[in-house]
């Protein structure tokens, strides 16, 4: 796994801060060909991410799991938090539990398609309340590598960090 997350750290480096597939191709059939199928590919991987966020905004992990491999690693500010399944279990689910609401906003994410893997990073702000009242609101970013298997992107790795607005 470490190798894994030393190439996609790697490939970070090189991501755009603001891609748009295709930008740099020549209008040719065949390019035009190939984008459209980046596109198609950098859309589906958007959906797990979207599905991922939708599910943590709604307070309800439920049927999570199936978009991270059984063999996924989590990172969360400066932790390990070891595979989604015992992210969840020990995390996030008892973190959802305790929250009246987590919303997103000013939420971003570009993809990088590179052949069975995709890279995506992702910025936005969110704020979050707990059942007891207390209020947070951060400033996030995230990195992740997704996998394709049988015809489905999967989450393998993500890394989330987050810190407090400038003058906040």
């Amino acid at each position: 796994m470490k190798i894994i997350f030393t190439i996609a750290a790697a490939a970070f480096a090189a991501l755009p801060v603001a891609a748009h597939p295709g930008s740099s191709h020549p209008a040719t059939a065949k390019s035009a060909s190939a984008s459209t199928a980046t596109e198609t590919e950098a859309a589906a991987v958007r959906a797990v991410l979207a599905q991922y966020k939708t599910a943590t905004e709604r307070l309800d992990a439920t049927g999570t799991e199936a978009l991270f491999t059984t063999d996924s690693t989590i990172f969360e500010t400066g932790g390990v938090e070891g595979s989604y399944s015992n992210y969840l279990a020990h995390h996030l689910g008892p973190e959802l539990k305790a929250f009246k609401s987590f919303k997103f906003s000013d939420y971003k994410v570009d993809v990088r398609i590179e052949g069975p893997v995709a890279l995506a990073a992702e910025t936005y702000n969110y704020r979050l309340e707990t059942k007891t009242g207390e209020i947070a609101e951060r400033r996030g970013v995230a990195t992740s590598v997704l996998k394709k298997i049988a015809g489905r992107w999967k989450i393998l790795s993500m890394h989330n960090s987050a810190r407090k607005p400038k003058g906040g």
